[in-house]
């Protein structure tokens, strides 16, 4: 099989989105798949409005075009909403072709936050866009009651994993820092609900790794906390194993990655009973869920690191990318599974 993956989320851009691309990208080339990536740095580019660190590709819908007519793709996967979401999403279109999509990122939430225009606008964008797509395949069982609610259709929970021969503890690894060190790793921005972590008073150390356009604010705020930036993920295993808890705050996740990360290191996490965490720790002894999070974080330290890795165990990549691939579907393919182009050559979709 051949696909045709289109995001707007990819290298040199740290996020969750990206590393579970790359990692479905591994996971298909493991299975003899070929993947043809239509990523920004092709493109001509510009800075993301509020978060210039992420660059978006500028009128990107020819060459979208030129590059998925040479690629002559099995199946089309489109997994971001931005600029070259957008124009594969209208290539498919324009020629009758049946497509994937997905919601990792809960951008209506964010622009409510960042620019205080109501939720129920940005979902009603979001649905018009995946209303066309054969399979919207959403990470969690929570965020798909959540669009649910707001009448998308065709919704496929398709869950994540963690690289657990790349995470996994670390003996004698330290930060040197006062412990218990309380650990906080994802973007420094609007959605991630970061001064809920900043405001508690914890014993020990605060530590913040991750870049975002509220860093220079919150660093000034908050010249306690040790703010660290972004490291490769290689050196993460390190620091995820010298922590003693993971503090994720936010209460707009799709999945949370970086959660996995933390709990396949040994480390605890400590998070709001809100859709992500509930999903990805829930009642497991993997950490701590409160509405109050500075009991969470401390009823968190008395977790055993075995118990935060056991959980983590059961989110193993292959699984996730089979079911992946069973979630595609042939260009060819009506949305009822019918074919509608017969005369493009369609190769069958399987592992």
């Amino acid at each position: 099989m051949k696909l045709a993956l289109v995001t707007d989320a990819w290298l040199p851009q740290v996020n969750g989105v990206v590393t579970t691309l790359l990692e479905l990208q591994d996971g298909l080339w493991s299975r003899g798949h070929e993947v043809a990536v239509i990523e920004p740095s092709a493109f001509r580019r510009f800075a993301c409005p509020g978060y210039r660190e992420i660059e978006l590709a500028w009128l990107p819908g020819a060459q979208v075009e030129r590059m998925l007519d040479e690629a002559q793709p099995d199946a089309i996967h489109i997994a971001t909403e931005g600029p070259l979401g957008s124009a594969a999403r209208r290539y498919c279109l324009k020629r009758g072709l049946a497509f994937t999509t997905a919601f990792h990122t809960r951008f209506p939430d964010i622009l409510a936050k960042a620019l205080h225009v109501p939720q129920s606008w940005g979902y009603a964008w979001f649905r018009r866009f995946h209303a066309p797509s054969s399979g919207v395949m959403v990470p969690t069982e929570g965020m798909l009651k959540i669009l649910q609610g707001y009448r998308f259709q065709n919704l496929r929970q398709w869950s994540h994993g963690v690289d657990l021969s790349l995470f996994q503890p670390t003996p004698d690894a330290d930060l040197k820092m006062p412990h218990p060190v309380f650990l906080y790793v994802g973007r420094v921005s609007y959605e991630k609900n970061l001064e809920a972590f900043l405001t508690l008073d914890l014993p020990g150390t605060k530590v913040v790794y991750g870049v975002g356009p509220l860093l220079d604010s919150l660093r000034a705020k908050y010249p306690e906390v040790q703010w660290r930036g972004v490291v490769p993920r290689t050196e993460l295993v390190k620091i995820y194993s010298a922590a003693d808890v993971f503090v994720f705050p936010s209460h707009s996740e799709t999945f949370g990655l970086v959660m996995l990360e933390a709990m396949a290191c040994g480390l605890p996490v400590a998070a709001f009973p809100v859709p992500g965490p509930l999903d990805v720790v829930g009642s497991s002894d993997g950490g701590v869920l409160h509405d109050d999070l500075r009991h969470a974080a401390l009823e968190a330290l008395k977790i055993p690191r075995d118990r935060a890795r056991a959980r983590a165990l059961e989110f193993d990549w292959k699984p996730v990318c089979d079911q992946f691939i069973s979630f595609l579907v042939p260009v060819g393919a009506g949305r009822e599974g019918t074919v509608t182009k017969p005369s493009r050559n369609v190769h069958k979709l399987s592992s």
